[in-house]
């Protein structure tokens, strides 16, 4: 004689999976890209996009750890002095501590805003398929692309210069 089932009592696939589809289908929405971005520097300091009309502003993502994103600071640095109608953000992902991101910022003397960041901020802005990542946005505030990995004042100057464009959104 086969042993017999007793029903369980917890919910059955009917009863579940209105919960499964609405997360697969929030996992599947892309995410808002933060056209309307609005960030604090390590000071206090407020950093809107809508602020930032008539300007170039590159967000720039980046580590105390990550040595690529070291050196790629004073390249960022000096495009923001060279060009007065460009803004630098730089915002700190994935450490520890404060004052990691403090004691990297004093090595690398940079002048420009930098934002405590977290990944709620980073997933705002999209995926990051690696440090540092940069989103450059026109003066207009629109989105122009983005740049995976290190990033030289010259790339970023050819598109400023109109000599360069984003290839499908990256540059």
């Amino acid at each position: 004689m086969a042993p017999r089932m007793e029903r369980s009592s917890r919910p059955t696939l009917p009863v579940c999976w209105p919960a499964a589809l609405l997360a697969l289908l929030l996992c599947c929405v892309p995410p808002a890209r933060a056209d309307g971005w609005n960030l604090k520097d390590k000071d206090g300091v407020h950093y809107r996009l809508s602020e930032q009309k008539g300007k170039w502003v590159l967000v720039n993502f980046w580590a105390p750890w990550c040595p690529p994103c070291l050196q790629e600071m004073p390249e960022l640095e000096a495009l923001q002095q060279q060009h007065r109608d460009v803004r630098v953000i730089g915002v700190a992902v994935l450490y520890r501590k404060n004052q990691e991101v403090l004691d990297a910022v004093r090595q690398t003397s940079v002048s420009y805003p930098i934002v405590l960041g977290n990944e709620d901020i980073a997933s705002d802005f999209g995926e990051m398929r690696g440090m540092p990542a940069s989103f450059l946005y026109s003066p207009s505030g629109k989105l122009v692309g983005r740049h995976d990995g290190p990033i030289t004042r010259a790339e970023v100057e050819d598109i400023l210069g109109g000599s360069a464009s984003p290839d499908g959104g990256r540059f």
